[in-house]
């Protein structure tokens, strides 16, 4: 029996594998009576494809290709055409659905974005580049962005630590996943809904080394400072530990970005990307108003050789702290240093979270036990106050025999 004139019929298995195309056609498209939609296409080369034939919500007739006829059985097609009608009743689009699968980036694309995009605002862009080259990309390049479940940033973070990380060097893997899956949700980056790092908790950080200096350790410092042969020196780390600025925010700030008179130092960019107002205090206005300038120099504390802002000052720093005996203090303690100062003077948490610029509270909380001497002392001084009130009268204690 011939095909050509029977393009709506019961389809079978047998059917279905018997069917031919008509020598004089390059395809004939049999549409089944049983399972409304549903049509076998057999093509003149012999290939036999099932499709599902329907209205989109505009009308408009649409054609989804299902599967081929060597890869499903007929009552395997019938119940995918179920499900994807049931679909298009629900109001979903399959041929839309599948388009838009088609524009998901993989990760290994949408890490191509990320980077132009950290490029124009992050300084620290080469380490984000570092760790996707090294620990991402080798693991996720070719996954699909809504591939990538809760499960495998969670297998992701703790293979970190199985393979000899600290704690801190997992952590900063998943807390960049975590921003890169937040700013592919703010794209709308087709079917990224949810951020999937959320719910893979951060591990403990106990390698986290916190160095403050003492006022003695300060002021030795200093005195080493002030006979190194890099000038600037003695200028740059008071202003560091006076202020709690970043070191790169001290090496390039600008006269234009302070102002004397109003206290302020604006610094325009930070680590967040985002300017930031330093109140400036007196101690670090009068080291201001004791800098040298150069003339027609915009920059605070230049290489008086260059004029331009040092790209490091590690050298002379390091022959400055081992010869005053503090090798293990970096320069950024020296911002930690400043935050030990204000928390045991009384300034809440509030105040240096913003004093710091720390755009999370919980970045600030490290410093929450440096308080405890300061409570102590408070709590001393309502002893203090009460004098032998309320205080036991202690009786000798005789032992039993």
């Amino acid at each position: 029996m011939s095909n050509e004139n029977m393009p709506t019929l019961l389809l079978t298995s047998a059917l279905v594998q018997s069917s031919i195309c008509p020598t004089d056609k390059r395809k004939v498209d049999f549409f089944d009576t049983q399972t409304k939609g549903l049509l076998l296409e057999v093509r003149s080369s012999g290939g036999k494809t099932y499709y599902l034939r329907y209205q989109d919500h505009r009308g408009r007739t649409r054609q989804l290709r299902l599967a081929d006829a060597d890869d499903v059985s007929l009552s395997q097609v019938r119940t995918l055409t179920g499900k994807m009608r049931n679909k298009i009743a629900l109001g979903v689009d399959p041929c839309e659905e599948k388009a838009t699968l088609k524009t998901v980036p993989t990760f290994s694309q949408f890490a191509e974005k990320y980077l132009e995009f950290v490029r124009c605002y992050k300084r620290s862009w080469k380490t984000d580049e570092s760790l996707l080259k090294n620990h991402l990309l080798p693991r996720f390049s070719k996954r699909y962005m809504d591939e990538i479940g809760r499960e495998d940033i969670r297998r992701m973070h703790q293979s970190r630590l199985s393979e000899g990380a600290m704690p801190g060097t997992a952590n900063r893997l998943l807390i960049m996943m975590r921003y890169m899956f937040n700013l592919a949700i703010r794209w709308e980056i087709p079917n990224v809904t949810a951020n999937p790092t959320a719910g893979v908790p951060l591990f403990e950080e106990n390698n986290i080394k916190e160095r403050y200096l003492s006022s003695d350790e300060a002021q030795t410092l200093y005195d080493t400072i002030l006979v190194s042969k890099n000038k600037m020196l003695q200028y740059i780390v008071p202003m560091l530990i006076l202020t709690g600025a970043r070191k790169r925010e001290v090496l390039d700030s600008k006269w234009a970005d302070i102002d004397l008179d109003k206290k302020r130092w604006r610094i325009p960019t930070t680590k967040s990307g985002k300017a930031r107002h330093v109140p400036m205090s007196d101690g670090a206005i009068r080291l201001l108003n004791s800098t040298p300038r150069i003339p027609d120099c915009p920059w605070v504390f230049p290489n008086p050789d260059t004029k331009r802002p040092y790209v490091s000052v590690f050298y002379s720093w390091d022959t400055a702290r081992k010869k005053a005996g503090l090798a293990d203090v970096r320069m950024h303690d020296l911002r930690h240093s400043f935050a030990s100062l204000l928390v045991n003077s009384g300034r809440t948490l509030y105040e240096v979270q913003h004093l710091l610029g720390h755009t999370q509270v919980k970045t600030t909380q490290r410093y929450a036990h440096l308080s405890q001497d300061t409570l102590l002392a408070a709590s001393n001084a309502a002893s203090s106050a009460l004098g032998d009130a309320m205080m036991p009268v202690l009786q000798p204690i005789t032992l039993a025999a």
